[in-house]
């Protein structure tokens, strides 16, 4: 069995775009795998022509090879636009695999260690008091649909030009205790500051909730410095949930080793596809840390982070949005006519060959991506901060 061809496909999606990787065997086998550098497509587009160039006529099973190849094989290895590409080349060479041995990813990651996969609902209203009964009648709404662990945006989150991190932490600490007292003690509750915090801010954030208000913080503050997550780390017992944003092992590991994150945030289309994510997991395992998987894409996506998943013996909970309340479109079934379903409140593990998850691809082509570009957002003072 021999690689023919690599194709780049972007497409728009619901509200986003979405970049798939084609592999095709010259046996007619064709895996597909997908690039989670949102935004930032055209540039993981190029690093893929050029690992095309190369990986003609080479065998797809051999996907640890590979994958050593194409990171070592350049000067100026690795770094999250060229992991990215590797990420959506590893999941669709995976994908083939499966499909040849006619079995599902979960199987080549060593078995299954799971029927389903538990997911965590995405509550889409700001945590902001003066939303408060809107907030409220949305959790209360998953609650009653079995949702037992819901994680919540801050306030101030979706305003597309501005964002004053003091205000936000202000009021979404009061937003958050008064939801705590409204729906008791039972609920699993977290929040995603998407980094855009300093580690006083942070801190600040925490210490003015009681003890038991939040079981997890999520990428308070971005990821380049472990050493000022370890001084956040003293300063609040909120459990982390942090490494969306890593590209490979070498980056999670001062995390997992100082004991900074309580949750592992590995997303497989990001860090370098299944065989990288294993590894991070595993690290993880000997830490007796769980995987939380960043799952914010399309199907190609969710089925492999499902298959990660379901191999793991540390797992957590599965991010989704393809809760009741979510409006993103991104698993449009006329895009993507076969895909992992959810039931109620956990995936189910389809025992189909390869990912499980079949691409119009006519109809993909026709939907041709939209400018998209992410929030360049500022303070009140006109200074640039993280969207």
């Amino acid at each position: 069995m021999k690689i023919e061809s690599v194709e780049t496909l972007l497409g728009a999606v619901g509200t986003r775009n979405q970049l798939l990787v084609k592999v095709v065997t010259e046996c007619g086998l064709v895996g597909w795998g997908e690039s989670g550098l949102s935004n930032r497509e055209q540039a993981v587009i190029g690093a893929v022509a050029h690992f095309a160039e190369f990986l003609r006529g080479r065998d797809p099973r051999q996907i640890g090879s590979i994958w050593q190849e194409i990171y070592r094989s350049q000067y100026f290895e690795g770094g999250r636009v060229l992991t990215a590409a590797m990420s959506a080349i590893d999941i669709a060479l995976h994908d083939i695999a499966g499909k040849a041995l006619q079995v599902p990813v979960y199987q080549l990651l060593g078995g299954k260690q799971r029927d389903n996969i538990p997911c965590f609902a995405c509550c889409y209203t700001e945590a902001d008091p003066d939303r408060l009964d809107e907030l409220v009648k949305e959790v209360t709404a998953l609650i009653e649909l079995g949702w037992t662990t819901i994680r919540v945006i801050p306030a101030g989150f979706d305003d597309p030009n501005l964002f004053d991190p003091r205000d936000s932490i202000a009021r979404t600490a009061r937003c958050l205790t008064e939801l705590r007292k409204i729906i008791g003690p039972d609920i699993t509750l977290g929040i995603d500051y998407h980094h855009r915090l300093s580690v006083a801010e942070a801190a600040s954030f925490c210490q003015r909730m009681a003890p038991g208000t939040l079981d997890f913080l999520e990428e308070p503050i971005r990821n380049e410095s472990p050493d000022a997550y370890a001084t956040l780390r003293t300063l609040t017992r909120v459990p982390f949930a942090i490494g969306e944003e890593f590209s490979s092992k070498w980056a999670a590991m001062p995390f997992v080793e100082k004991g900074l994150t309580q949750y592992l945030r590995v997303d497989v289309c990001n860090i370098g596809g299944f065989t990288e994510a294993m590894k991070a997991a595993a690290m993880a395992e000997a830490h007796y840390i769980d995987v939380m998987p960043h799952n914010p894409l399309g199907p190609v996506c969710t089925a492999a982070s499902n298959h990660f998943a379901a191999a793991l013996p540390n797992f957590a909970l599965m991010e989704t949005h393809q809760g009741p309340f979510c409006t993103f479109g991104f698993h449009d079934p006329a895009l993507f006519p076969v895909q992992h379903k959810l039931d109620g409140t956990a995936f189910v593990l389809p025992d189909t060959p390869g990912l499980g998850v079949e691409v119009n691809e006519e109809a993909f082509r026709q939907s041709p991506p939209v400018a998209a570009e992410a929030p360049h957002l500022r303070r009140a003072d006109g200074s640039v901060t993280n969207w």
